[in-house]
């Protein structure tokens, strides 16, 4: 060997290989997943596409301002087939109220119409709006069409719906009702009552004849004779003077918190009295769901349709508590019948 020679050492490659290897496959089978999940996005994507036009290349939609496209809707009930219905486009809404405001009765207006179903107070069961998962469960049962109920118009409804009260869920979780509303396009009417006092009075009397049940041992909340109106009206409530300004204020601001908190959603004011003494406020009502202006009637009769001096047994002294307030205005101010 001379001076220039070395000696080769053993060194073998076999490690650097399996390490190639063992790069070359996990690369690949990370390409592959990302392929993968790339294929599966657009097939999501295509689906979800194909789903959302399928409706709109079977069924056409005319007449309808952009603005307004977001508060159609083409549900597919599960409980039953729309049939020759299924092209129908159906608003969704809800009636807004306070009990002893009117809302009893402008929904069996609404209810006269051909094309809308309002399916009464919803939410008075307690089980229904134990929590947020169960009042959005209940409302996705209604406006997928699926409750059934004596007001339901099934397959031909343009305009469905329910009645909703302040004090059964909804000012609790308003924050996450609003937006499932917004998202799911319901239009909102609110329906409240302007003189506060009439209300109270009539809270009172409510609540008397539930206890009472004055009418053959049945409580109703609403009357549909003369008759029976009359034996209602008979009871004259005595007001607590000493909470009566705290009650009328309580009321108000529910309904200004209530206004404030769903101001970001399609909405209609209405007040009871303005649509017993505006003959063109129901038409309003109408174009506001969508429908055809039709005239509606109702069976119920007014209870209370005496001077509030002669509803009330101390009316002396509701006059000496509220004159000199802002609520005095509500001393004298008159309800018209229906």
């Amino acid at each position: 060997m001379n001076a220039y020679s070395f000696k080769i050492s053993k060194w073998s490659p076999y490690p650097l290989r399996v390490i190639l290897i063992l790069f070359v496959a996990t690369f690949g089978l990370y390409i592959c997943y990302v392929s993968m999940n790339e294929i599966t996005l657009e097939r999501n994507a295509r689906d979800f596409l194909v789903s959302l036009k399928e409706t709109e290349n079977v069924c056409s939609v005319s007449g309808i301002q952009p603005e307004e496209m977001r508060y159609i809707h083409f549900p597919q009930p599960a409980t039953y087939s729309r049939s020759e219905c299924s092209c129908s486009p159906v608003r969704f809404f809800a009636i807004i109220s306070m009990q002893r405001s009117g809302s009893g009765w402008f929904e069996t207006l609404l209810n006269s119409h051909p094309n809308i179903s309002s399916n009464g107070e919803i939410f008075a069961v307690r089980e229904r709006r134990a929590n947020v998962s169960s009042i959005l469960n209940t409302l996705d049962t209604v406006y997928n069409l699926d409750w059934l109920s004596s007001a339901a118009k099934n397959e031909c409804t343009a305009a469905f719906g329910l009645k909703w009260m302040l004090n059964q869920g909804l000012m609790d979780h308003h924050a996450e009702i609003i937006s499932y509303l917004n998202m799911k396009g319901v239009s909102l009417v609110f329906l409240f009552r302007r003189n506060l006092l009439r209300r109270l009075i009539s809270v009172l009397a409510n609540d008397y004849d539930r206890q009472e049940k004055q009418l053959n041992g049945t409580h109703k909340s609403h009357v549909h004779s003369k008759e029976e109106a009359e034996i209602l009206a008979r009871f004259k409530p005595r007001i607590n003077i000493a909470s009566l300004i705290s009650d009328i204020s309580s009321a108000e601001k529910a309904i200004a918190d209530c206004l404030q908190h769903f101001s970001s959603t399609r909405h209609i004011i209405l007040y009871y009295e303005d649509i017993v003494n505006n003959h063109n406020a129901l038409s309003h009502v109408q174009e506001f769901l969508g429908v055809l202006i039709a005239k509606l009637v109702s069976r119920q009769v007014k209870i209370h349709t005496r001077p509030l001096s002669k509803q009330v047994m101390n009316w002396e002294d509701v006059t000496k508590t509220l004159n000199g307030t802002r609520y005095e205005h509500f001393l004298n101010h008159a309800d018209c019948d229906f």
